[in-house]
């Protein structure tokens, strides 16, 4: 496995990928010792362009991971395109189960690649800030910083 550090402007993110893809993308408080990859090294790229708003979408191989319910909530959420949202309802709707939003937010909570599978678009059904593994002010951020 190797992973590498990037500063955002949010916070440290340690960026994980095999060879095959990236693994995870997560907060961290303490950047370590880097072990760069090709594809860390694209992904910490892809990041950069996309907090300098020249990124919208991501295109660096992933590998997702979970149960088959959290990787079809995944794939889902990997199609809300860049400054739209939506809430867990419309998660689960989009999933094939419209009764599911409670379920839609425990998987959405297990996201191991933050921000390149968009979880901080996702609200509560009154358009309110829940459930961000980052924190709320980081999703806020997010969802600031998408606006513009």
């Amino acid at each position: 496995m190797y992973q590498t550090y990037y500063k955002s402007p949010i916070g440290i993110l340690e960026i994980v990928a095999s060879d095959k893809g990236i693994v995870s993308v997560n907060f961290v408080k303490k950047a370590k010792t880097n072990k760069h990859s090709v594809l860390t090294k694209k992904c910490s790229s892809q990041l950069k362009e996309y907090f300098a708003r020249k990124r919208k979408r991501f295109d660096v191989p992933i590998l997702i991971s979970g149960t088959n319910w959290q990787v079809r909530v995944y794939t889902e959420l990997s199609k809300v395109p860049f400054s739209h949202i939506i809430s867990y309802q419309d998660l689960a709707s989009m999933s094939g189960s419209p009764k599911a939003a409670r379920a839609v937010g425990n998987a959405v909570n297990k996201n191991k690649l933050a921000i390149i599978i968009p979880c901080h678009r996702v609200l509560g059904s009154k358009g309110d800030l829940v459930g961000y593994e980052g924190g709320l002010w980081r999703k806020s951020h997010l969802l600031e910083h998408e606006r513009c």
